[in-house]
């Protein structure tokens, strides 16, 4: 199904994607803080299945659609940025704690991950750069590529899980003080508002 040599090679690299600090990371650990370890976790499986789509749409050639419609390429960015600026509005507006804080379910948290991979365009177009490197045209290609996404998908998960595990467990032990739940609130606040503001700006960028 795969050339062991190739898929060999991927390994090293999916682990410094895996490791190198990003936008899911830094959503896991906003939503772990916010909701704490359970919603960090669902979080993170919600992003690793986004990936896996974007893997599948790759493997068929609907990335090279995207690629072809720049329109299509911002609209899709544009609707992220929004998504993530309207979970920085319910954030900021919604106590951690006390009669009006409610904490995200875990399926609430996996929907918001899935979403939020799967409005990141750029994440289908770096699967189109990276993992043709890697991929036995001899070989079926679909199947190769969901290897090396279920790669990627499976580390990425144990790594944000993790992020998001150790800010839950700072998060939720700092919630007793009225005041650390404020600062809290408003951090993760900043973080998915720094993501919308992070993806506009791309967006504009030439």
């Amino acid at each position: 199904m795969i050339d062991p040599i190739l898929f060999l090679a991927f390994l090293p690299a999916a682990l410094a994607l895996n490791l190198t600090p990003g936008a899911d990371m830094l959503f896991c650990f906003a939503q772990g803080a916010r909701s704490g370890p359970r919603a960090a976790i669902a979080a993170s499986a919600g992003i690793s299945v986004g990936l896996m789509i974007h893997v599948a749409m790759a493997g068929l050639g609907l990335g090279a659609l995207v690629a072809a419609f720049p329109w299509l390429f911002g609209a899709i960015r544009w609707l992220g940025a929004a998504y993530l600026l309207w979970l920085a509005w319910k954030t900021w507006h919604s106590p951690l704690t006390g009669d009006g804080g409610k904490v995200l379910s875990s399926s609430r948290a996996f929907r918001d991950g899935l979403i939020v991979n799967l409005s990141n365009p750029k994440v289908i177009l770096f699967i189109l750069a990276l993992v043709p490197q890697f991929i036995d045209p001899a070989r079926p290609v679909l199947l190769q590529f969901l290897a090396c996404g279920a790669v990627m998908a499976l580390g990425g998960f144990v790594v944000n899980a993790l992020v998001g595990i150790f800010s839950g467990r700072v998060g939720r032990a700092i919630l007793q003080s009225p005041r650390a739940e404020r600062g809290l609130r408003t951090a993760t606040t900043g973080i998915f508002a720094a993501l919308a503001a992070r993806i506009g700006w791309e967006a504009l960028s030439p």
